[in-house]
This record gives C-alpha cells, structure tokens and sequence, in this order.
C-alpha cells in the first residue's frame, strides 16, 4: 500500500483536493471529519472502519500492492526530500537518513539529464503534474560500493505546506517489475484462455471464480455463465462428493493430486464421459492460499482405448494359457475339461462342452447329422457362480448326460452352419448373455461349446465371440487328435491282443498263468508279447519279448516276431538257433529287400539315409517235461526268475546277448534242470521300471514278490512243524494267486509302458508215463517194438489204442532199420495225449511222398500221417527223432480206425 505524506495540502486542481482530502483531512456529511492518519490507522490492519455512511477497508495482505511495490517520498520547496518511506528504502536501498536532504535529481538522474531534470522539478515546483519514466541510479554507499542502476515510473503531483509554498509527492514504481507483471499477466491469460484442457479457478467457498473456454465449450454456455457454480453443477452424486472431499483436502493440507478420474456427464449427452483432473492450491504474493486450480482434460477415449488395449491383452494372455493348457492329455473328456479351466472364470462365469455320443463311442463316421440334432454327451460343466446351473440353453442337463438340441434352437443352428450363435437369455435368470460355439476341427463338427455371463458382466461382444471362437476351435483340434489317438491305441491294442496266446495256454508239464496289462491311454501300444508254444516228445517253449518302440509300428513288428517265432519253433531248432533266425528277421523287418538286402546292408559302409531300424528283446525257453530241464537263449531281455520249492527266489544266470535286429553276434544256451514244483517267471521291463523305480530296485522287488514269506523266515523258525506246513501249503497255492500277488505288489498301475508276465510252475511226467527201450539194429527189433508197445498201453489202461500204436511203431521201426544208423530207441509218452518216439543216429531226414497205384512200398509215412493226429521229425545231437501222436479214447479228437485208413491209400 502506497504511503501518503502528512505534510501534503490541498491543491487548486481536483484531482490535487481528491488528493488532499484522502491524505489530509475528509469531511462526511453529516458527521465530524475524520483525519486521514485515522483512516490509514484503521486500514493498516486490515480492519473495517464506518465513518458515517461510507465504509473504509484497507487493501488485505496479497493485493496487487504487494506485487507492483509501489513507494513514495516529498520533495520540499526546496527541490530536496524531506520525507521517505519504507518503500522506498526497498526500491532504492537507501535509508531514510541519508536521502532526506538529498536532491533526486543530483542523487538519482544520470549527469547528462541534470539540467532537463532541473528545469522539470521547476516545473513541478510551479503547480504541474508530470508523469513519466527516469532511469535511475542509487549514489555509492558510504563504504564506497556503487549504487545499483534502475528504470522508474515517476507520477509526481504538486502539494503546499502549511506555510502555502509549493512542494510535490512522487509515487516510484520499479517499471521492471511492471513488465514482468504484464508479461506474466499475458501469460496467464494465453494459458487460460487459449488451453485445450479445462480450466477452473476455484475460491476458498469451493465455487467457480474463473472458468475458461474449453469448459464453456464442454458444459455450454460462456465462461462467465459458470461464475459461482459448485461441484455438484457438473457432477452427479456421489461422485460430486468424492470430488468436494478431495477439493476440500487440498485446500487444507496443500498436497496437489495428480490424475485423478472422474465420472459424469455432459449436458445433452447420455454418454458416459471420464475425465483426468490436476488440483492444486494457489497462494497470493504474501503466500496466503486464495482457491484451487482445476486442470481437466477429456480422457473417454483414451479410457476406450486402454479398455481395448486391456481387452486385447487379456485375449492374448487367455489363448497362451489356452495353448499351454489345453491338449496336454490325449483324453478327449479331459481335454474339454481343460479348455473350461481356461475360460472360467478368465473369460466367462459358466461353461459346458457336449461332444457328439458318436465320436465318445469310436465311431468312424465323420460325427454328428447335418441337421444338428444328433446325440451328444455333456462332458464336462464349470461354474464361477455358486450352485448355479447353466440354464443359457433350455433345461439343465447334468454332466454325463446325453441329450440333443431342437431343430429351431440356437444351438443345433449353430451345430448345423458351424457358427457361433447368441442364445437369448431367460427371464428371470441369472445369466444374461451366452454364446454357442461349434468346436471345429479339420472342417468337422465335433462338439459345441456353450459361455455365459451373469447379470453384472459385461455382455458378450463382437471381440468376444472371436476369442470364443478360436478358443473352441484349438480344443477341438486337441480333442480331435485325442480322438484319432484313441483309435489308433485301440487298433493297435486289438492287433496285440490278437496276436497273443487266446485264452489259458496249456502245456505238458506245465502249469501256466499269464498277464498282459496295456499302458493307460495317455501312452501309445508298445510291443510286449507272451507265447507258449507246445513241442513235439511232450516239450514246450515258453517265449516273452519286446520290441522298442510304441503304436502300430510296434505292434505289426511284434506280430511278425511272434509269427517267425512259432514258425522256427515248429522246425524243432534248438534255442540259440531260434534267436538267431530271428534276429535275421529283425533286421529285414526295416529294409525293403527284406533279410538278404539287410544282410547285404550290413557288409556295406553305413550311409546317411539308414534304413528303419527294428530293435527287440527276447528269451527263448525249451521245457522238457521228461526230463524236466530246460534250454534257455537270451536276446538283450531281462533274466528269467526261479522259484524252487523252499527256497528263495533267484535270478538264473543267463546270458542276456544282444537284441534282435543288431546282428554280428551268437546266442548262447544255458541248460537248467528245474525241480518238481518249481515257478519260472518270464517277464517284461514294464512290471519292474518305472519312473519312480528304477530297473534294479524293480527287480528286487519282483524278486521279493516272488519269494514266499515262510521261506525268508524258514531260518528261525525251520523247527516248528506249523511252519513247515504253510510252507508246503504256499507252494502249491494257484498260479493265478502269484500272479495277482506280484502285480499287486509291484508299481504296476504307472502306465508308462505295457507289462507282459508269464509264469510257469514245473510238473514234471512221472516214470510210470514214460516207457523208454533200446533196441538193437536186427530185423528181430521190429516185433519186440511191437510187444514193448502193446505191454505198456495195456498197462496205461489204452487197449483201444493198442493196434494203431502197434502199427505205427513197426513202420517207424522199420525204416530206422532200413534208412537210419546206430541203435534204435523206442520211447513212449503219456500226458494229455500219446506220443510214439523212434530215435537213431542217422541225419537223414525222412520224406512224405505220394506212392504210385504200382508201387508196392513207399506208403509208411502215409499211413503214419492218416492213423496219428500228429506226426515229424526233428535233429538230436546223435542223430534224429521221428515220432507220432495218438488223441486218448477219451479225448475230443476221434480215432481213425486203420481198415479204413488202409483201405483209403489204394
């Protein structure tokens, strides 16, 4: 506030009385006059002061006062000062001691403007008013130090003392000051009035002072229409609430809030608008608050934006878990399983997914009818809503289930196009937008898929039925290939099993028991295979192998081992000799030329385009039930176990040579003799490896498995009689009991590779089923044959087989004498069925020929073949065997009667 000299009077101009009466002394009508040094008493408070009717206030703290810095001083009628304000000493920085006395003109002006300032302050000393801009500059301080230069605006107006001389009052403002109050002034306006955000310049009673075009343009009107308008003008409740609160708050605590949203409308407009506001409190000069700025800009559409670039994520991130999540398991019910755990509640609040009853049944036919009102089976169901059913489609439908669409429904139309379709919402559920989508794969329908949102989601849009779409087809690829998978294993696995032994195999001498468990579905058919294989003299070959590899491969080369396998039995070769075929075979399994091309292949350099490779495992066991030993030959299979009465279970020391298919090595045999009661178990490396179990703590605890619990404890407890009974008594538990046991026992439910187990216990031909002769090389043996056989039949209690038996022993005896060498042997068998054997030391193979009308002999080995059920030959170490095989009278086989069958060669 400027300060006005006491000493100034009253001038003769108007505006000099205007002047005086507001400096000096002021009469009011009807009342007593009031001094002006009592009005600026009253003022320089801040304070309120009636003088009568008129009312005085003096300008609050942060007027305009405080920015200009307006100052003052007198100049007497001596052109010197003789009075300064403290305004003064601020502008100038000089005290009020020094420059009273001072000449302004000497003291302030440069030297060059002296003599014009002179003749101006005798000017002004004669009455004139003068207005104008002087640059100044302060005289050195007492200490020396130059005075510091400036620019003045000066508005000096003459005044008179008491005395009546003339002297003058000048007001001082820094023009500096001035310029950068209107630029900043200029500025503010620009900002204000030019600024694409809106702007609100709110007073301390939280109402509009100043609002800008923008927010004219916004809300209607002009900016001065929104003078003294509140909050809730342009808010609707609560949210003008929240924004008043938070007004409230920044005038209070001067914190600025930055990005603040804000919800409304604009007038005309239904539309949901969004706006971000900056707020921050204004303060005055002196620092006093005096409002609130309000800084707004319109961010609807970059909130659109951030909700479609949101949406867009959330998309993208639901088809990656979608493809890391669904199709992990080859179970198409489980895949469907998946794709729900995907989209709810991600995507949806409830799901359900019904695939075609034909595909689920393994149908070949592509699944479904045109019309989509074929059977289909809800799979599977997920809610995000508590016990809520999804009622989006027509009646509930429970899971399991199998049900059809109407003709008219949405969902057989979409089944039927292959499109998605809306399905309109019931009344009064909970669910308010739902969407069914064909599962589509390889252009085939195989099931649909139905997404719901309950009333308080945001409806189904145009993007989401694209995402729903493609998430329905990639389940369905998935589910698709579970399906062609599922055919595959379930081909393969008919084609193993058929290839297996069918039923319970029997053998003599043996009593068997066999298991073949399959992986699970989520694992391809391997090539595990079982045999048993019944040989001539009452013999059999217990075979197990496994073929690397998984799927039809696996299981067309098994078939094709098994095949060779029986057809190499039948030749009567020894073990070793077996394999070795085989392992032949093996190799000609993955050339085009078959074995020759495979055996050339092998002498040639390796190439880099190979052919295929087959490789397998495999024991072959020879079991004479005679002699009750057995010829082992191992191809890279795991050792056979042996279980002998009383004692613990063992691994035979076989040696395992080299799988089927590498060649270049020999197989070798080992010879066992089993006792009576004694189990062998052959096996494949799925009952004893796993994942979690490791191949040698598999065997131990096949081995364990096998071993009885009496016998491990047989050592402390050999002397008590109870013991020993369970011990005899476990012995001959059922074959199917060990093998239920050891499966039980084992991991056998990890379905990570197919289990083959065959077991057999030995039962050994008693000697009074055997009867054995030597015979000497002399026509005389002939008849002696005859009387040993038709001896020992009757001893059997088999008269009626007596002159059949005795017929075909004389022809095989006779043509030892007449084309063999070395003694003859004659040896009778019985089991289940006859067996005749003639042995010699020639290696002359006999041969079936058909014998002319004319010719008088050559008919032995026809006859032989019309009278036996069975006839051959096979190669002994010493030589050959020769023998025949009769069904007993009480079989299911008949008998030939001989008249007829000689009567049949003529």
């Amino acid at each position: 506030m400027s300060e006005i000299p006491a000493k100034a009077t009253e001038s003769e101009d108007p505006s000099d009385r205007a002047r005086a009466e507001a400096a000096g002394h002021i009469d009011v009508p009807g009342g007593d006059g009031v001094s002006a040094a009592d009005v600026m008493a009253g003022m320089s408070g801040g304070d309120a002061m009636t003088v009568g009717d008129a009312m005085w206030q003096s300008s609050p703290p942060g007027s305009i006062y405080d920015y200009i810095k307006v100052a003052s001083f007198s100049i007497g009628p001596d052109g010197l000062v003789d009075q300064w304000s403290l305004r003064a000493e601020q502008l100038f920085g000089i005290p009020t001691e020094r420059a009273v006395g001072m000449d302004p003109i000497e003291a302030f002006v440069d030297p060059e403007l002296h003599e014009r300032g002179q003749r101006k302050m005798a000017e002004i000393l004669d009455g004139r008013e003068w207005t104008g801009v002087v640059p100044f500059k302060v005289p050195e301080t007492a200490g020396g130090e130059p005075g510091k230069e400036g620019l003045a605006e000066v508005y000096v107006m003459p005044t008179r003392t008491e005395e009546g001389e003339r002297a003058a009052v000048c007001i001082v403002v820094d023009v500096r000051i001035l310029r950068r109050i209107e630029t900043d002034l200029a500025a503010s306006q620009s900002i204000f009035g030019q600024s694409p955000f809106g702007f609100l310049l709110i007073d301390p009673d939280l109402r509009v002072r100043r609002a800008n075009q923008q927010i004219a343009n916004t809300f209607g009107g002009s900016p001065d229409d929104h003078r003294g308008n509140g909050v809730q003008d342009y808010l609707q409740s609560p949210e003008a609430e929240r924004v008043t609160a938070t007004l409230r708050r920044v005038l209070e605590t001067g914190n600025s809030i930055t990005d603040m949203h804000v919800t409304g409308f604009v007038p005309g407009s239904e539309e949901r608008r969004h706006w971000s506001i900056n707020l921050y409190r204004v303060h005055s000069g002196s620092g006093r608050p005096i409002g609130i700025a309000w800084l707004g800009t319109d961010v609807t559409a970059r909130r659109a934006a951030a909700r479609e670039a949101a949406s867009a994520r959330r998309n993208l991130a639901l088809l990656n878990e979608a493809g890391a999540r669904i199709g992990n398991s080859l179970d198409l019910e489980t895949t469907a399983r998946e794709l729900l755990d995907v989209v709810v509640p991600g995507f949806c609040d409830l799901a359900t997914v019904d695939l075609y009853q034909g595909l689920l049944a393994g149908d070949e036919t592509p699944p479904g009818r045109a019309d989509g009102s074929a059977e289909l089976r809800r799979v599977a169901f997920a809610s995000a809503v508590s016990d809520a059913p999804f009622v989006g489609g027509g009646a509930p439908v429970a899971v399991g289930a199998v049900h059809h669409y109407p003709f008219n429904s949405p969902c057989a139309d979409a089944l039927r196009t292959a499109r998605p379709q809306y399905v309109p919402a019931e009344e009064g559920g909970p669910v308010q937008s739902t969407l069914a989508v064909p599962m589509v794969a390889h252009d085939t329908v195989v099931g649909l898929a139905q997404f719901a949102r309950t009333k308080g989601s945001e409806p189904f849009g145009d993007r989401d039925r694209d995402l729903a779409v493609e998430l329905a087809a990639r389940a369905a690829v998935c589910i698709d290939n579970a399906r062609l998978y599922r055919r595959e294993h379930e081909r393969a696995l008919i084609l193993q099993r058929s290839l297996l032994p069918p039923g319970d195999p029997e053998a003599s001498g043996l009593d068997i028991a066999c298991r073949y468990l399959p992986g699970n579905a989520a694992t391809e058919v391997g090539g595990d295979w079982f045999d048993v294989i019944e040989l001539p003299g009452h013999r059999t070959a217990l075979v197990v192998g496994d073929v690397m590899g998984r799927g039809l491969r696996a299981a067309v080369a098994m078939g094709e081992l098994r095949t060779a396998v029986r057809t190499l039995a039948l030749l009567d070769l020894e073990p070793a000799e077996v394999l070795s075929a085989l392992d032949e075979i093996a190799r000609g399994l993955g050339t085009p030329g078959g074995v020759q091309q495979a055996t050339r292949a092998a002498r040639r350099p390796r190439e880099a385009d190979l052919a295929e490779v087959y490789l397998a495992t495999c024991i072959y066991a020879v079991y004479d039930s005679v002699t009750r030993r057995c010829t082992f030959a191992n191809a890279g299979h795991l050792p056979p176990v042996l279980v002998e009465p009383g004692e613990a279970a063992l691994m035979l020391d076989v040696p395992p040579g080299m799988p089927l298919g590498v060649g270049g090595e020999p197989f070798e045999e080992v010879e066992v003799e089993l006792p009576e009661g004694a189990l062998l178990a052959l096996y494949t490396d799925g009952l004893v490896e796993s994942r979690d179990h490791p191949l040698d703590e598999g065997l131990q605890a096949f081995v364990g498995a096998l071993t009885d619990p009496a016998t491990r404890n047989r050592h402390t407890s050999d002397d008590h009689p109870h013991a020993r009974t369970a011990l005899n008594a476990d012995t001959h538990r059922d074959l199917e009991d060990v093998c239920d046991h050891v499966l039980s026992t084992l991991d056998t439910h990890h379905g990570e590779d197919d289990i083959a187990l065959l077991m057999a216990r030995v039962q050994g031909l008693p000697a009074d089923s055997v009867g054995d002769w030597t015979l000497p090389r002399e026509p005389r043996s002939v008849g002696r044959a005859r009387e040993y056989a038709r001896a020992q039949l009757k001893s059997w209690d088999l008269e009626p087989l007596i002159d059949t038996t005795e017929l075909l022993v004389s022809e095989l005896v006779t043509n030892a004498l007449r084309y063999g060498e070395g003694e003859i042997r004659l040896r009778l068998l019985l089991d289940r069925t006859l067996v005749c054997e003639v042995w010699d030391a020639g290696l002359v193979q006999p041969r079936r020929r058909r014998a002319r009308d004319t010719d008088e002999g050559g008919r032995g080995l026809q006859l032989v073949g019309l009278l036996s059920a069975a006839w051959g030959s096979r190669r002994t170490p010493r030589g050959k065997t020769v023998w025949f095989e009769l069904p007993l009278p009480d079989g299911e086989n008949g008998m030939v009667d001989p008249a007829e069958a000689l009567l049949s060669l003529f």
